[in-house]
């Protein structure tokens, strides 16, 4: 228990190194969000896995943390995305592992608890075919894999969106089901954008004690 505490007050010190950021940002979103906790717990060196490559732009972010001592590994099921991913961490001068496989087998491609920083952007590909999108299922068989990947003190960065063309249904499973992570080893916590309309992205942060 007593590991359990200092790894809690040492994960809400870390928390304060960004709070002001976040909280003075007038421009705040699911993005600047997630960057500024994730900014808070990676370091050169580091390992790093983005689940959902999407365009790239995590991609570069993470690696930019992470330095070139340290490791990204970048996943996406869609060939646009990979090629967009590569592009431009070609065009930045960074380097990822780029993987054109589902991120459910992350596991793969790293060791138990050794990876600092997990983000996902759950829906379908900006500017790509919305027909192609994540679902629950695999959604929640990636996070498990994740979890265990994540090194203690480590953090994941879960951005649900949903609506339009994905509709409600992985957010609502998804939400009921990180209810239920065990409290002994993880914090999860909701960010609500509370007055913005339309189905305004749903940050989900993951902390591991």
């Amino acid at each position: 228990m007593h590991t359990l505490a200092y790894a809690a007050r040492t994960q809400q010190n870390r928390n304060l190194e960004f709070r002001s950021e976040i909280c003075y940002n007038s421009a705040m979103n699911a993005l600047t969000l997630v960057h500024s906790i994730i900014s808070s717990t990676v370091k050169k060196g580091d390992t790093c896995i983005d689940a959902t490559a999407g365009r790239g732009y995590d991609t570069a972010f993470l690696c930019g943390l992470v330095g070139e001592s340290g490791r990204v590994v970048a996943f996406d099921i869609q060939q646009d995305a990979i090629d967009s991913t590569n592009k431009l961490l070609a065009e930045r001068g960074l380097k990822a592992e780029v993987v054109h496989r589902s991120h459910e087998f992350m596991a793969e491609y790293a060791e138990s608890e050794s990876v600092s920083a997990i983000v996902f952007n759950l829906g379908y590909l900006p500017g790509g075919d919305h027909t192609i999108f994540t679902h629950a299922d695999s959604s929640i068989r990636a996070i498990t894999a994740g979890l265990e990947l994540l090194r203690h003190g480590g953090i994941m960065c879960v951005s649900i969106y949903h609506g339009g063309a994905t509709g409600y249904e992985e957010r609502d499973a998804l939400l009921e089901w990180l209810k239920e992570l065990d409290t002994e080893k993880y914090q999860v916590l909701v960010v609500r954008f509370h007055n913005w309309k339309k189905d305004p992205p749903i940050p989900v942060i993951i902390m591991k004690f």
